[in-house]
């Protein structure tokens, strides 16, 4: 057994077994008599989603029940009920339970959205849960929060959430040259790092525009580590529905960026691939439209690929971490030369050397020795941000 499987395999005896562990996980969320005195008398803007919850109660409703004036709920991409398509527009509508104007911050309008906002409260609660990569947007979302709240001097709020892939650190460092909504400050793929931990390195490294400050204060998680599994209670979006599919998602999602299909439009997303085209394999698929995924890639057509819904979770994800390995014999199969990637290729992965290694025919160990010096180093630059031990 490798050093990296015998880590994980002492994690899930020891410390976390997919919801039982030896002291009780507390979310940020939870810890009501540290940040509720912070809100009476404020106006207040909440930033949340179907994962913001109190148990089985929304933040908003909790906070509510508490007689705090919420002047607002903003949404983030997937909506205030998570239930939209990835890259879907949202529209700005009304809470049925509770009267509250909800904002959609996903899309072009999001930093106009945020001015306006940020202008009229005195704090910003920010509560989502994140899976841990860099191109998963509620980062690039708080990121955003943070930057609006800097400019015009208001408190921001974040009720921190345990990282479920926070156990490792890989995949190259952003190139600030791809900077966008799927990549917006300079961190590995994988950065294992909880938001909390990732606002207070982006104060610290003046990561902000024009290297502002924001005044945030971090409601951090209790009994928590780096090497905690943990398992999520809600799904975090439509095409994320469990655990492998989070834990797959580091490896998989580059797909989006080439003809294959992730399996969005089936019951098993990111943990299945296909296409029409793929030769020597039996399993099949064919993406439908239904819920949070009404118009995916190969919509009706046969789908020839690779099912990994009942691989051991050790080897498909623990023992590999990100692993190029599924891109780069599905870009061989086809043999679409650079075709087979768009231009979204290099905003996911970051660089631009990883889609010029596969085309060289390079393979993933081999890719990933090149930002091995990288991570290290970044492990070391985030070492004084970090809330959680290692």
């Amino acid at each position: 057994m490798s050093r990296l499987a015998l880590v994980f395999h002492l994690c899930f005896l020891h410390a976390y077994t997919f919801g039982q562990q030896t002291e009780e996980l507390i979310v940020g969320t939870e810890q009501t008599t540290i940040y509720l005195p912070l809100l009476k008398g404020k106006s207040v803007a909440v930033l949340t989603n179907q994962t913001g919850r109190i148990g089985n109660e929304s933040i908003v409703d909790f906070l509510k029940t508490k007689n705090i004036n919420i002047v607002t709920i903003l949404s983030p991409e997937h909506g205030f009920r998570g239930t939209a398509d990835a890259g879907e527009k949202v529209s700005n509508s009304i809470d049925e339970k509770t009267g509250i104007q909800i904002h959609s911050l996903y899309g072009k309008n999001t930093k106009k959205t945020l001015d306006s906002i940020v202008q009229k409260i005195d704090v910003l609660i920010f509560d989502l849960q994140d899976v841990g990569l860099r191109y998963y947007t509620y980062l690039s979302t708080m990121i955003q929060a943070m930057n609006a709240c800097s400019v015009h001097g208001v408190k921001l709020i974040v009720l921190d959430r345990p990282n479920p892939n926070g156990f490792y650190v890989d995949g190259p460092i952003l190139d600030m040259k791809y900077k966008s909504d799927v990549g917006i400050i300079p961190v590995p793929v994988v950065h294992g790092m909880t938001l909390g931990e990732l606002a207070q390195m982006a104060n610290g490294e003046k990561w902000l525009d024009n290297e502002k400050q924001c005044d945030i204060t971090i409601i951090p998680c209790k009994n928590y580590t780096h090497t905690t599994l943990y398992k999520l209670p809600v799904p975090p979006s439509p095409n994320l529905p469990n655990m492998r599919s989070v834990y797959l998602y580091p490896s998989l999602c580059y797909f989006e960026a080439t003809p294959i299909s992730v399996g969005r439009g089936t019951t098993a997303p990111f943990q299945q691939f296909g296409n029409p085209q793929l030769k020597g394999y039996s399993y099949t698929f064919t993406p439908q439209s239904i819920t949070g995924a009404k118009n995916p890639p190969l919509l009706g057509k046969l789908c020839y690929g690779v099912d990994l819904q009942r691989t051991p979770t050790n080897s498909v994800i623990f023992e590999k971490g990100l692993d190029l390995t599924y891109v780069i014999e599905t870009y061989r199969n086809l043999n679409i030369g650079n075709a087979f990637f768009t231009p979204f290729f290099e905003k996911l992965i970051g660089v631009d050397y990883v889609r010029k290694m596969i085309v060289d025919g390079k393979n993933a160990d081999e890719i990933k020795m090149y930002w091995k010096k990288d991570i290290e180093t970044f492990k070391e630059k985030r070492k004084k941000y970090l809330l959680y031990s290692e």
